[in-house]
């Protein structure tokens, strides 16, 4: 066994005490960023990060947004001091109303506590922290198909990570009853991931009638429902309607916790702003919750950063900003609808014009006519019609992936998830041009 004077004597020569260190690949969304930063061709086309960009593909800012940064430079009473341990409070009781309905019994009884956090990711991360900490189950299930970085939270506080059925490929929809029959086959207690709205990557949303029987089974069976609230507005452009889910099982007085972030739907990315917000039985319980939520945030990172927060407290609480903010959010996803529509009728309008000479009667001169055979692109596309948010799940392979970036200079994550929001009328036909290509080459989806 080499002993620590040595290594410290290899450390002085020029040898690293970390060079043991395996080198991991870089995450791969970060990857196809990188990639598609170096590529120099003008055609290039980044569908793959989620971000919501203007119809040229440039960075989008709203509007109130920067009004409300305004108003925040301009005030001279501001400061930059540290926020408490749970940030700004006015941004915790808002955020809290904007995904449990002002109404709300649980804001009303004080059964709820929330903890302004730095992003949805970070909201997550404290929550599977908290849970790992204080509540009994230490196994939470995902689904099969979700968000690249969801295992990595959980698993990172220790918690044991497993699947529940989701996404049905065969039909591009929601397998219902193998979710149920995976929900039915859970140890009581088990905590449950379920993504609020805009399920990512897949654009694969429960009916309201599916919720009512997701959350009966979940209550039947004492499980605890742990919600990723990323795209609220950007599903049906309405934000009461995209919140239904949530409100569901709060309605019913069980505990559910919820992880909230603007970074979508006020397309705050860069600011990292988020909330967790935990529903208790009792008024008691959660003031005994935010007590250890400060003790598992106060070594993770002391307190939130005021920015980002501040901005979204400006809007929610002027109600000609919120006003301009909601019908922007109608705006973004009448747009986003559109681009999926315009991309399925661009594939079925992709091949060529084959003219078929047809004899009725072969014994007869004048009977020969012309038809035009229309081809598409082979494959059934309508699924990109009926999923909901920022994703579609294409049905692309890794290698079809791969030949469209190296092609055409398109850049998707390797699953098939296409991020609609980078899409503009102007760059649906060269995607749609690239689609039937590698699938022409390869055969159909």
């Amino acid at each position: 066994m080499e002993s620590s004077s040595s290594k410290s004597s290899k450390s002085q020569h020029g040898d690293s005490l970390f060079s043991d260190i395996p080198r991991v690949p870089e995450p791969l969304v970060y990857a196809v960023m990188a990639a598609y930063r170096r590529d120099p061709s003008p055609l290039k086309l980044n569908l793959g990060i989620g971000v919501y960009r203007t119809e040229e593909g440039k960075p989008f800012v709203l509007d109130v947004v920067r009004r409300a940064e305004k108003l925040l430079v301009n005030d001279v009473s501001a400061c930059k001091e540290y926020l408490p341990i749970t940030g700004i409070p006015e941004f915790n009781e808002l955020s809290a109303k904007l995904i449990l309905g002002a109404d709300s019994h649980a804001i009303k009884e004080n059964r709820v506590s929330t903890v302004q956090c730095v992003a949805g990711c970070c909201s997550l991360r404290v929550g599977a922290e908290f849970l790992a900490k204080h509540y009994h189950q230490k196994t939470i299930y995902i689904p099969q198909q979700t968000y690249s970085n969801h295992p990595n939270f959980f698993a990172s506080a220790g918690l044991i990570v497993k699947t529940y059925r989701y996404y049905d490929p065969a039909t591009h929809g929601l397998d219902f009853q193998g979710l149920l029959e995976d929900l039915s086959s859970m140890p009581a207690g088990s905590i449950v991931l379920l993504q609020a709205c805009g399920h990512n990557p897949t654009g694969v949303d429960p009916t309201i009638q599916e919720w009512y029987e997701i959350r009966q089974l979940i209550r039947s069976k004492a499980l605890l429902p742990f919600f990723d609230s990323a795209y609220q507005g950007l599903v049906s452009g309405n934000l009461e309607a995209d919140a239904q889910s949530v409100r569901l099982f709060v309605a019913d007085g069980g505990e559910s916790l919820i992880a909230q972030s603007y970074s979508k739907n006020m397309g705050l990315y860069g600011e990292r702003v988020g909330a967790l917000i935990i529903v208790c039985k009792t008024a008691q319980v959660a003031s005994k919750v935010e007590s250890q939520l400060k003790l598992v945030i106060r070594p993770m990172y002391s307190n939130p950063p005021i920015h980002g927060a501040s901005i979204v407290t400006t809007i929610l609480k002027d109600r000609e900003m919120y006003n301009e903010w909601r019908d922007d959010l109608k705006k973004m996803t009448d747009r986003l609808i559109s681009m999926r529509q315009k991309l399925v009728d661009a594939l079925h309008d992709k091949g060529k014009i084959q003219d078929i000479s047809i004899d009725l009667y072969p014994w007869f001169s004048c009977s020969r006519i012309s038809v035009s055979n229309f081809t598409g692109t082979p494959g059934d596309w309508s699924h990109i019609i009926r999923e909901v948010g920022m994703y579609s799940l294409t049905g692309l392979n890794p290698e079809q992936i791969a030949f469209m970036t190296k092609e055409y200079h398109i850049y998707m994550s390797s699953d098939g998830r296409l991020n609609l929001a980078g899409l503009g009328s102007k760059t649906v036909p060269y995607l749609a041009e690239a689609i039937h290509t590698v699938v022409t080459r390869g055969g159909g989806i």
